[in-house]
């Protein structure tokens, strides 16, 4: 369906993750998915929307198996299939399979299934599509991602590294999320890159979960530690007797203050005591670690990581379907949930993102917090169509949604990000030449 329609407009979304056990269930973007379905339910363009992977969490369903989990996803989201329906009698809809929805391309029940909701299920790694004589290669990207690769498609029985991470951890995040103080535990599905995911529990335990007598408590020693390690230096030097006038100077300067400088001079000695103990235990502790890890790098005991590059895997693969199909200008995916124009020799690659929240890493500028993760959404589209001037543009169609953050922050956080909230952009629109095989940058409309 449509690969040789030469003057469609494509659509192409990825990785909405819908479904999963519990808090998981809920979609935070459903409004907007549902009036971006019904505008093209109601559009005049020669469309065709491609769902480019992970369109639903089913490694996230762990209390079924097979094909009841397509009656968990119709009976959970029913509004979510009847706009499909109606937008599939419109404009065709196709899914591609991904990692996380790989069951897809196991049973093919679920090609009728889709099909009663006028949505074509393409049981394959990869789809080509045809604009202007060009052809775009569709993939949903996991298969460039060792950690998630499936090695025999279409065999329901294959499980990868990611699969027992999404059963095992996301899942229980989603049956575990509303125990906490907020519902905060099932957002651990928008940490990327993986090994964030313990910082991220820290911040969380931290800025959400722990006494909030205890975090206020211990938040002077935290906000103050980098001063308190210094002070502890010179107080250690004039302990020693060789160096004693900036703590005789300080000591004199904060008497002044008679009650207020006198409280303040136990609250430095407090930091200073502790900051001091701490140094002392993490010196040597700093040098065994550093120790062990080039021993452990000499031996190769760790060389694969969890992080996957984000770039070069796809890079290459792209370069390989340019150079075996040279008509092929485009090479689209989706799985690493970042939105991408990238041009190369031979083409250009384009990330889909995703719909789910992302999340920010904001270190902080002093002391020893915990980072925080400020929250976002950045809901678009992929739109590549023919301009008038014969070329093919490439751009992102955004959605708009308020950022959770001033609802989902807590008010420490929002005073550690002041200045520093994220504002992520969509890449700039592309036009492909297809007369020189380049492609110029341009403003996004």
């Amino acid at each position: 369906m449509g690969e040789d329609a030469d003057d469609r407009v494509y659509y192409v979304i990825s990785d909405l993750h819908i479904g999963g056990d519990e808090q998981l269930e809920e979609v935070e973007f459903l409004d907007e998915l549902l009036s971006f379905l019904d505008r093209l339910e109601r559009t005049d363009e020669d469309a065709e929307l491609v769902i480019n992977g992970d369109a639903f969490g089913l490694w996230e369903i762990t209390g079924v198996e097979g094909m009841a989990k397509f009656d968990v996803l119709e009976g959970t989201y029913p509004e979510l299939f009847e706009q499909l329906r109606a937008t599939g009698s419109n404009v065709p809809i196709t899914l591609v399979p991904g990692n996380h929805d790989h069951e897809l391309a196991a049973y093919d029940e679920y090609v009728d299934r889709f099909a009663e909701y006028n949505v074509d299920l393409v049981q394959q790694e990869s789809i080509t599509r045809r604009l202007d004589g060009q052809a775009i290669h569709f993939e949903h990207g996991h298969q460039q991602d060792p950690n998630n690769r499936i090695d025999e498609w279409g065999d329901p029985n294959v499980t990868p590294l990611g699969y027992y991470y999404n059963t095992i951890v996301t899942s229980r995040a989603g049956q575990l999320s509303d125990r906490g103080r907020y519902n905060w535990l099932k957002d651990v599905q928008a940490i990327t890159p993986t090994e964030r995911m313990p910082v991220w529990l820290l911040s969380k335990y931290f800025y959400r979960e722990m006494n909030p007598l205890l975090r206020y408590a211990l938040l002077p020693f935290l906000l103050l530690f980098n001063i308190s390690a210094v002070l502890a230096v010179v107080a250690g030097l004039n302990i020693a007797g060789v160096w004693s006038t900036p703590v005789e100077w300080f000591t004199a300067f904060l008497g002044q203050f008679g009650t207020a400088g006198t409280a303040l001079w136990f609250l430095l000695a407090i930091n200073v005591s502790v900051a001091g103990l701490l140094l002392l235990v993490y010196i040597p502790l700093s040098l065994l670690r550093r120790d062990i890890k080039k021993t452990i790098d000499r031996f190769g005991i760790f060389e694969t990581g969890i992080t996957i590059d984000e770039e070069v895997p796809y890079v290459e693969a792209a370069s390989e379907v340019f150079d075996e199909r040279p008509d092929t200008r485009i090479f689209c995916y989706g799985h690493t949930h970042r939105p991408r124009l990238q041009q190369t020799d031979g083409g250009l690659l384009v990330n889909s993102g995703t719909w789910l929240k992302r999340l920010h890493r904001r270190d902080g500028i002093i002391g020893i917090l915990p980072p925080v993760f400020y929250p976002t959404y950045q809901l678009s589209a992929v739109k590549i169509a023919v301009e008038q001037s014969g070329r093919i543009r490439v751009a992102y169609e955004e959605f708009e949604k308020p950022n959770p953050g001033p609802e989902e922050l807590t008010l420490t956080e929002r005073l550690l990000t002041l200045g520093r909230k994220p504002d992520p952009e969509s890449p700039d629109a592309v036009v492909l030449d297809p007369d020189t095989g380049g492609s110029d940058a341009e403003s996004t409309v």
